[in-house]
This record gives C-alpha cells, sequence and structure tokens, in this order.
C-alpha cells in the first residue's frame, strides 16, 4: 500500500497493484497529450471512486466547482511523490 499526502494536504492510500494498470498508463499518456477528459479516468483508476470524491471535495471552491487544475495538479503531486520516494 502507497500512502502519503500531497503539499495542499490531501492524504491517500494507493494499493500498490492499482500502480501496475496499463489502463492507468494509457489514461496517464492521454492526459499528458492534452486531454483533459482522461484527468477523471486517471482518478478513478488510481484513487477509486471514495477516494476521488474525496479528492473533488479537497479542491472544491467556495462556489462549489472543482476546478480541472487543481485535480490536475494534485494527481501530478501523487505522482511525482511515488517517483522521488516521497511518501
Amino acid at each position: 500500500m502507497l500512502t502519503g499526502t500531497t503539499s495542499t494536504g490531501f492524504a491517500y492510500e494507493i494499493p500498490e497493484e492499482q500502480l501496475d494498470n496499463m489502463e492507468l498508463l494509457d489514461a496517464l499518456a492521454e492526459a499528458d497529450s492534452g486531454k483533459l477528459l482522461a484527468i477523471s479516468r486517471v482518478c478513478d483508476l488510481l484513487l477509486g471512486k471514495e477516494q476521488k470524491l474525496r479528492l473533488y471535495d479537497h479542491c472544491r471552491t467556495e462556489k462549489g466547482t472543482v476546478p480541472t487544475a487543481s485535480i490536475r495538479d494534485e494527481i501530478l503531486d501523487i505522482i511525482q511523490g511515488q517517483d522521488n520516494g516521497k511518501n
């Protein structure tokens, strides 16, 4: 189990087997190539439904929206944290 906290304070747990998933890699590649719709799929595959909803609530603005850029930044923080051995 990989656990950590993003720089904004979002705590997460990711079973290691979820990272060894070609569908996740495909979704990350799509997101990296500018397809914003892929970010939602990355969240599902990486975090699962429950943590995805917690992440959305964590990023929700006072007006009730969930900025795409905030979610993108959180996902990048999670992935980069694992790459650097930070979390």
